[in-house]
Order: C-alpha cells, then sequence, then structure tokens
C-alpha cells in the first residue's frame, strides 16, 4: 500500500530569508552547470558527465563566495 502525505510549511521571516538564500544558491549553481552542457554542446566537445560538473563548476562556484 502506498501512503501519501501532504505538509505545509508556514517559515518565519529569518527562516524565509535563509530558504530564499539556499534556493537562490542552489538556482545559480544549476544555471552554471547548465551553461557549461551548453557550451560543450556548441562547441561539439563530449557530454559534460555530472562528475565533471562537481569537480569545474561546483568549485569555481565557491570560490566565486
Amino acid at each position: 500500500m502506498r501512503l501519501r502525505y501532504r505538509y505545509r510549511l508556514h517559515p518565519d521571516a529569518a527562516q524565509r530569508e535563509a530558504l530564499a538564500r539556499a534556493f537562490g544558491c542552489a538556482r545559480v549553481v544549476f544555471n552554471d552547470g547548465l551553461r557549461a552542457r551548453q557550451a560543450a554542446y556548441e562547441a561539439g566537445l563530449p557530454y559534460v558527465s555530472d562528475g565533471e560538473l562537481s569537480k569545474r563548476v561546483i568549485t569555481e562556484a565557491k570560490q566565486d563566495g
């Protein structure tokens, strides 16, 4: 039997700010990874794997601060 649960969050102002910051960072990293894959595709290079993205894009994002 499968069960489904539905949850609703009601964060306070500080929690909303922290969530917005976390999701914003995740969006920036996702967009950087997508841009790297699109650039490789347009240049005719092989597909950029998840491991390569972790090494390249996430490391660069950490250095940018």
